[in-house]
């Protein structure tokens, strides 16, 4: 009997540990606001080139990092929920980045050997 009124106990904790105060959702909710201003920004200021996309990206990774930690849990979740979760993207770039630089390597090479053409 002791052994269950310690695991209603312990669920009674942990059900008290997931209420995060309005604080923090409102300051979340801000940010994603301020985000997303510089975001609109950057097209307001015609930012062209490798400059736009790359601050464009930067402002995304940023908002999906805030809404994955705060509004789905993610940063009070174990470390394998998370790693379940934010582990494959991450390889997915890692392999999008080996892909950018093998294709540097199949230009070169097919510059060196079939020339530029006419």
């Amino acid at each position: 009997m002791a052994h269950a009124e310690a695991h209603a106990a312990q669920h009674v904790a942990h059900a008290q540990q997931q209420q995060h105060p309005i604080k923090l959702y409102l300051l979340v909710w801000g940010l994603l606001f301020v985000l997303s201003t510089f975001s609109y920004l950057v097209d307001y200021f015609g930012l062209q080139g490798y400059l736009r996309w790359s601050l464009i990206l930067i402002f995304m990774m940023l908002k999906a990092g805030l809404i994955v930690a705060v509004f789905m849990h993610m940063a009070w979740e174990r470390l394998a929920l998370i790693y379940a979760i934010l582990l494959p993207p991450l390889l997915v770039l890692v392999f999008v980045a080996l892909m950018v630089s093998e294709s540097n390597y199949i230009l070169f090479t097919r510059l060196a050997f079939f020339g530029t053409g006419s």
